[in-house]
């Protein structure tokens, strides 16, 4: 039997980790690090420094291994989305059995949290059911809570609730009824834009807690033109980009 450990290890701070992160991935026979290819380095480097520095004598073996991309090709983006996972699962089942034959402990170091808005799970599930193995979660600080401690607000207003989701689904479908507070993660940029600018205030942040982080934050009007060029240079200047934001609806 396969023990599979997906430790969410933060934000993009390696001091976000939990005492409980930490001891699962000592406990691991080997930590495996996905390589996601030419300018996303900094995703690995990060997984590096975690094990170099913040486990017990660099922490277990690591093995490292590529990323299969998504193809643009196909038009359909859940059915991109599924072949994708898919060819994960398999560059994962391929790194597992290479490290720990049918038996051992190996953990995967997962950015926030393995259970908002990540695929890991997903990905998790296709490769048990051609392995063995037995799923172990250890739960993260997210990018949203990064996003409210760094711009020192709270998540919602007094007693009101917060909607979560996706800049692909506010582009599409517009402010969601009945919500006061919005979370977009996955933006691809500017889904915003399809808002009334007067009637909003936002909190953005990209690499929300990492040493490169980057807030901006006020009434949308005055703030998304700022926001979406900021985002493009950041973008080109680390060829990736992680970003997340909370907009609330003004009282009118």
């Amino acid at each position: 039997m396969i023990d599979l450990l997906l430790v969410g290890i933060g934000a993009g701070n390696p001091k976000h980790l939990t005492l409980e992160a930490i001891e699962a991935l000592n406990s691991a026979d080997v930590i495996l690090i996905p390589r996601k290819g030419a300018g996303k380095d900094d995703l690995a480097e990060l997984r590096r420094v975690i094990c170099r520095d913040y486990l017990t004598n660099g922490g277990p073996p690591q093995h490292e291994f590529d990323l299969p991309v998504r193809d643009p090709a196909t038009p359909d983006y859940v059915q991109r989305v599924n072949d994708w996972h898919d060819a994960i699962a398999t560059a994962w089942q391929e790194a597992i059995t290479s490290q720990v034959g049918s038996s051992g402990r190996v953990a995967f170091l997962v950015w926030g949290d393995p259970s908002l808005y990540d695929s890991t799970l997903r990905i998790a599930e296709r490769v048990q059911s051609k392995l063995a193995l037995q799923l172990t979660v250890i739960p993260g600080i997210t990018s949203i809570q990064a996003l409210t401690a760094g711009h020192a607000i709270p998540l919602n207003t007094l007693a009101a609730p917060v909607t979560i989701t996706t800049g692909r689904k506010l582009r599409d479908f517009g402010w969601p009824p009945k919500t006061e507070s919005l979370v977009v993660m996955l933006d691809a940029g500017g889904a915003f834009e399809v808002l009334d600018k007067e009637g909003y205030d936002i909190w953005w942040s990209a690499f929300a807690g990492m040493p490169q982080e980057i807030r901006i934050a006020g009434p949308l009007s005055e703030v998304q033109a700022h926001i979406l060029e900021t985002r493009a240079k950041a973008r080109a200047d680390h060829g990736w980009i992680m970003d997340v934001y909370l907009i609330r609806k003004r009282d009118t």
